[in-house]
């Protein structure tokens, strides 16, 4: 059995890896700093209610959810960076426009404006412009990380930042970054030297319907729902409950988010190496599921009291981090080799969804009903979505391989397909002759590197 050898990334492999993820990095810096402040800076301006609270933090969702697939087809035609720099320059007017508003009214819709530039896709695609078949798997993951490292840094930044610029201030410094992201756009990353549509990371509209009547994938569609309308809904009153009914100024919350997180992503890493290395994903899956909806319930009954609280919210970020960790490769694993973007696509916009609804909703049950039904409120959401997992089929252990063979007619494309499969390992393949890549899903621990590579070519990835 051939051993698998890290291919080494080539120069322009790396500026890319680490341009977008710089880009990633700062544009989520920017957004997630807000979500552990603004319910509490809100309150300060006019015409406010929890509603219009929830709806200001998730508006955001739903903007990035009806343009980010739009603007991702639009980069095929036009370019990845005049789509991705326009959608800066939006995302920076919607962040000034929230930080000279003083009424509520003035912020949403700044927060509306900064959703409407959803780069995320046209970010993808230039990823993928740029980079071998071969790497991007690994490439992706780094992005991966990026974001998750941002989101937690962002928890601890955003109340430290509130006690010295205000959330003001915060809005002023995320259009500050936009900026930086733009300069790295334009000066660190490199300019592709032609455009592909990619199967793995864009949108195929001829797959949608395929997608959308999988139900293994409708699951996990409907878990990254979950899971960010639950973490939307919650930030609509945890902050407010830490300064009034515990006297905990905001500029000491991250005090509190800091070792909860920490600990979280402690307690995660145990499950996700029984989950993957011991391929026991479904038990340990569906057993984070009902650990969420058993945080929802322990937030509704024990958010009186502090500690409680603070154990709430402990087990919530344990299940919370490793189900974040686990539905994109779940995705991957459950999708045909050649519709993974636009499987995760689909996925994409329901977590941007989840973000809608769960501000929303949760500031409308704030208003209407009180904190704890909020809890309530995610408690039976986290328990839909539990039944749902309980019915999941067993992922197969299969990783995604993407070949470039070159440009063949169908009939040459077949022949080819038919060789792939034959080869130790392989388990699914298409070949796609006018795009001259072949789309493979493989048994990492079988297949045989050698023989693949042997259908391989290489392909100029990108001018510097």
């Amino acid at each position: 059995m051939a051993r698998k050898q890290l291919q080494p990334l080539t120069l322009v492999e790396q500026r890319t890896t680490v341009g977008l993820a710089g880009v990633y990095g700062i544009r989520m810096l920017g957004l997630f700093m807000i979500l552990p402040v603004f319910a509490l800076y809100a309150t300060s301006l006019k015409g406010v209610t929890p509603t219009l609270v929830g709806l200001a933090i998730g508006i955001y969702g739903l903007t990035q959810a009806l343009f980010q697939i739009p603007l991702g087809l639009l980069s095929d035609r036009i370019g990845r960076k005049p789509v991705i720099l326009g959608g800066l320059a939006v995302f920076a007017l919607g962040s000034v426009i929230a930080a000279v508003s003083t009424t509520i009214e003035g912020v949403v819709i700044g927060r509306a404006i900064q959703g409407s530039g959803a780069i995320a896709a046209a970010t993808l695609a230039l990823l993928a412009d740029l980079t071998r078949e071969t790497v991007r798997t690994r490439v992706m993951a780094v992005i991966g990380v990026t974001i998750g490292v941002s989101f937690s840094v962002a928890m601890v930044l955003g109340p430290l930042l509130n006690r010295w610029i205000g959330v003001p201030g915060i809005f002023w410094l995320t259009a500050a970054l936009a900026v930086v992201a733009a300069l790295i756009i334009v000066v660190g990353v490199p300019t592709p030297a032609r455009l592909k549509r990619h199967r793995d990371t864009g949108m195929v509209w001829s797959y949608l319907s395929d997608v959308l009547r999988d139900s293994q994938l409708l699951r996990l569609d409907l878990g990254i729902f979950t899971l960010h309308l639950l973490l939307s809904s919650n930030w609509v009153v945890l902050p407010l409950q830490f300064r009034d009914h515990f006297s905990i100024p905001s500029a000491e919350h991250w005090k509190i988010y800091l070792p909860v997180m920490l600990l979280g992503f402690v307690a995660m890493i145990p499950f996700i190496i029984i989950a993957e290395a011991k391929q026991k994903m479904k038990g340990v899956f569906v057993s984070a599921v009902a650990v969420l909806a058993v945080a929802e319930l322990l937030l509704y009954f024990n958010n009186a009291g502090f500690w409680a609280l603070m154990f709430s919210l402990w087990v919530f970020f344990t299940a919370f981090n490793f189900l974040e960790a686990s539905l994109p490769s779940l995705v991957a694993k459950f999708s045909p080799p050649d519709a993974k973007g636009t499987a995760m696509g689909v996925y994409s916009t329901s977590q941007f969804m989840g973000i809608f609804v769960g501000g929303l909703v949760g500031g409308w049950l704030h208003e209407h009903r009180g904190i704890s039904a909020v809890y309530l409120f995610g408690a039976v959401i986290a328990a839909v979505w539990l039944m749902a997992a309980l019915t999941m089929k067993k992922p197969v252990f299969l990783s995604t391989q993407l070949l470039d063979v070159g440009i063949m007619d169908e009939k040459s494309a077949e022949a080819l397909a038919g060789r792939l499969g034959q080869v130790p390992g392989v388990a699914e393949v298409v070949v796609v002759g006018d795009e001259g890549v072949a789309y493979l899903k493989v048994d990492s621990k079988q297949v045989d590197i050698d023989a693949l590579a042997q259908y391989s070519q290489s392909l100029p990835a990108a001018r510097a």
